[in-house]
């Protein structure tokens, strides 16, 4: 800058100051300068060559003011009474921040796990040949899944679970796969597949499909090479030597049967062995003994996480592995019954000794000591009840494939908001330690649940009593912390409404959506949909085929969607199986605009299970049964909001329920009732209920039944956590 510029400079400056004498500062000498001197300003200016040859000027006794230059702000910056209220915001910042932080991780530490997608809605079961036909050939396909996702929107239901659809010859309708990597063209193509996956994603919901780890079909390349004799594929499945006369096997390797029935095991005469099948003989068990097969079908799995689905159902589990030795299985004793000490507690008596009990459990699972009896013939074993099954399902080695599997779907789990799924079907009957066994150990996890089929035994003894003695029996063999599940129809049992009556649909939905743990719904079972009838002449399931008795076919019929031909299912001439000859008066379009509809029902209770604490997390406290009436308390620690559910599965009955719990109140608010009309509150001391009649109360309490000592054998929780009113959020270690 110039002298002329920098005398410029000073003098438009100066003529910009004014007189502030709160701002004047002493000199060195601690004088002040003189008032009054004529000047507008008293300025001091000493100029100072930059490095860049630029002046900067000292300025002192200048009030601040806008656009000042930036020596100025740093002129007074530094002052007191500046500094000072900067430095205390500063460090308050900082204060704030590290107690936000300490709050925060607090409240993640002491805030229990929210719960999974798998966890927080009901799984709704397709079987794909029956939902929703696209392209008019009267069997139901990807593409009609795809048309109705908002049916599960409607119905507030997060997670769809689509029966098989692989590449398959048919004989076992998808079970029989030839190729675990493509669509059946039944169904579409893989980029039906693909269009269907996306779009269930971008309607926020989850799949889930079936695995099928025990067999493949016997068009299957793997079983082609090794029916030939490939080198790696020779021990792909289980083939022994076994004598047989035209093709027809004479004496097999033992007497195993086939859960359809008759030999397990099939002469094969291009390789001149038998090979093991526990159900079809289109169906061959693979050999799991074999490092290669299980690699093989994890990579299978590997396939169908990379292409985005959310959960795998893995089917037929415990046949995965069998005994090596290939002994004979025993016989079952056709005069053996298990209700004899029923019988005499019923006619009486008022004690029984035990006999001999330390050999019950070795009777009961170490086989091993009942000699083969030579001179059986395998021949005259044609069901597969007739035989004990200790050499045939869960064998040891099977649980730690499935945690390997387990894993494997862990390592695709990483990604916020995409944690993969996983169920096992195991029908282990009276054995339920085994069923349990598949929820793994506290050290290695396993399947999410095993699926609970005990329900399942209901319609054979509906009374309140007996469903009471259902969830007692999965609960209270759950081991602590797991998450139960519940199930009251798929594609292999009759439907509800004609298991029991259409009366009892709306208050056995009402069970399966209020009790803990996750609900899974068979298609149709929201508006109450019946078995059909089917001829024998007309049976197409393979079960069915070989016991007429144990057709699955009526079981299976297409959707009902509305009253139009084939109930909207397809406009074909003719559907893969008959509809409903009262699709008319029942179906989906019908019961959305009806109130007191089943379909309605199901609605509101989904959209009661998510809204509300207690029933989606909450303890489970079964308080009352007897022939008539099931009664149970969902309630949350911390929060004085609970439910009180009535089933009536029985006869109609007046219960007082205030007598043997006086802990709860005199009347409760009813929240949802089975019957349109219901009373806005009931008293507890006289709950009148209809046969077949639900329902829902809710109370108010400080006195939750869970700590009640007399209750507390009859209370369970899976994932403990209390409500903190005060801040509205749940926290666990209470």
């Amino acid at each position: 800058m110039s002298k002329e510029e920098n005398s410029n400079y000073i003098e438009m400056h100066a003529d910009l100051a004014v007189e502030n004498k709160g701002f004047d500062q002493e000199g060195e000498d601690g004088s002040k300068p003189a008032e009054g001197d004529g000047e507008t300003a008293s300025v001091q200016l000493s100029a100072f060559e930059s490095a860049d040859g630029l002046s900067e000027l000292d300025y002192t006794q200048i009030k601040p003011y806008a656009g000042m230059p930036k020596e100025v702000l740093l002129q007074y910056s530094t002052q007191a009474c500046y500094r000072l209220p900067r430095e205390i915001l500063f460090w308050f910042t900082v204060l704030c921040t590290l107690v936000l932080l300490a709050v925060t991780a607090t409240i993640i530490a002491l805030s229990p796990q929210c719960l999974s997608w798998w966890q927080s809605s009901p799984v709704y079961q397709i079987y794909p040949r029956s939902f929703q036909d696209s392209d008019q050939d009267g069997v139901g396909d990807l593409k009609g899944i795809q048309n109705r996702l908002d049916h599960f929107v409607y119905l507030n239901v997060k997670a769809v679970w689509i029966s098989p659809f692989y590449k398959s010859p048919m004989k076992d309708f998808g079970y029989d796969v030839e190729d675990f990597r493509e669509i059946d063209p039944v169904f579409g193509t893989m980029e039906d597949f693909d269009n269907l996956l996306s779009s269930i994603h971008d309607r926020g919901l989850k799949l889930i499909i079936d695995f099928i780890p025990n067999h493949t079909s016997d068009k299957h390349v793997w079983f082609q090479r090794s029916r030939n004799g490939t080198e790696k594929y020779k021990d792909y499945y289980i083939w022994k030597d076994c004598e047989s006369v035209n093709g027809t096997v004479t004496k097999p390797p033992n007497n195993w049967v086939s859960v359809f029935g008759n030999s397990a095991w099939q002469f094969d005469v291009v390789r001149g062995q038998c090979y093991l099948h526990q159900f079809l003989k289109e169906q061959p068990d693979l050999n799991f003994r074999n490092a290669d097969v299980l690699k093989e079908m994890t990579d299978v799995i590997r396939f169908w996480l990379e292409k985005g689905v959310d959960g795998l159902r893995m089917d037929a589990v415990k046949f995965i592995l069998e005994a090596e030795h290939l002994r004979d299985e025993p016989q079952v004793n056709p005069e053996q019954n298990p209700d004899v000490i029923r019988f005499w507690l019923e006619k009486g008596v008022d004690g029984l000794r035990m006999d001999a009990v330390k050999f019950i459990l070795e009777a009961e699972h170490l086989r091993d000591e009942p000699q083969v009896n030579p001179e059986q013939n395998p021949e005259n074993i044609t069901s597969h009840s007739e035989l004990y099954h200790d050499y045939t399902d869960s064998q040891v080695g099977l649980h730690v494939i499935l945690q390997g599997w387990r894993q494997v779907m862990d390592e695709y789990s990483t990604e916020p908001g995409r944690y993969r799924f996983m169920v096992t079907e195991s029908y282990d009957y009276e054995k339920i330690g085994r069923t349990m066994m598949y929820y793994g150990t506290s050290f290695v996890q396993e399947a999410n649940f095993p699926f609970n089929f005990y329900l399942l035994d209901l319609p054979e003894s509906l009374s309140g009593r007996a469903c009471y003695d259902l969830v007692k029996l999965w609960m209270s063999n759950m081991p602590k912390g797991y998450w139960p599940n519940w199930v009251v129809g798929n594609h292999d049992n009759p439907r509800i409404a004609s298991a029991v009556s259409r009366k009892y649909v709306n208050v056995i939905n009402m069970l399966l959506l209020t009790l803990p743990g996750t609900p899974t719904s068979y298609y149709g079972e929201e508006i109450g949909m019946e078995n059909i009838a089917v001829s024998e002449d007309q049976i197409q399931d393979p079960f069915g085929k070989f016991d007429p008795s144990e057709n699955r076919d009526p079981f299976r019929s297409p959707m009902q969607w509305d009253s139009s031909p084939n109930a909207g299912f397809s406009e074909a001439n003719k559907t893969w199986l008959p509809v409903h000859p009262e699709y008319q008066t029942c179906n989906v379009m019908m019961q959305r605009n009806d109130s007191s509809s089943p379909l309605t029902l199901y609605r509101t209770l989904t959209a009661l299970r998510e809204s509300e604490l207690p029933l989606h997390r909450g303890w489970v406290c079964l308080v009352w049964s007897d022939a008539d009436i099931f009664a149970y308390v969902r309630e949350l620690d911390g929060l004085s909001t609970a439910f009180l559910i009535v089933l009536n599965l029985g006869n109609g009955s007046i219960t007082d329920l205030t007598g043997v719990v006086p802990e709860l109140p005199r009347e409760a608010s009813v929240r949802v009732s089975t019957l349109s009309g219901s009373m806005k509150t009931m008293s507890l001391a006289a709950i009148k209920t209809e046969t077949g009649e639900g329902l829902v109360l809710e109370y108010h309490t400080r006195e939750p039944i869970h700590e009640v000592s007399r209750f507390r054998e009859n209370c369970f929780v899976s994932e403990k956590a209390c409500y903190f009113s005060a801040l509205g959020i749940l926290y666990k270690n209470c």
